[in-house]
């Protein structure tokens, strides 16, 4: 009786791990999505401006000691 138990603890192991990897994947799909959208609003503000986009965000010296 022993064997069986271990068989069906075992498998319930592997399925456990294979719904754990499949849980992940579904949090990493919004994630990912999610970097997407801002990486291409970035290229979008790039070719709009005709900068690199760290010129955008970043502050001129002059412009805030005046």
């Amino acid at each position: 009786m022993t064997t069986h138990s271990d068989t069906v603890k075992s498998t319930l192991d592997i399925i456990s791990v294979f719904a754990t990897i499949g849980s992940f994947l579904e949090m990493f799909t919004p994630v990912f999505g999610l970097i997407g959208a801002v990486w291409t609003v970035m290229r979008i503000a790039e070719m709009i401006a005709g900068k690199p986009f760290a010129e955008l965000i970043r502050r001129k010296k002059d412009a805030v000691s005046e």
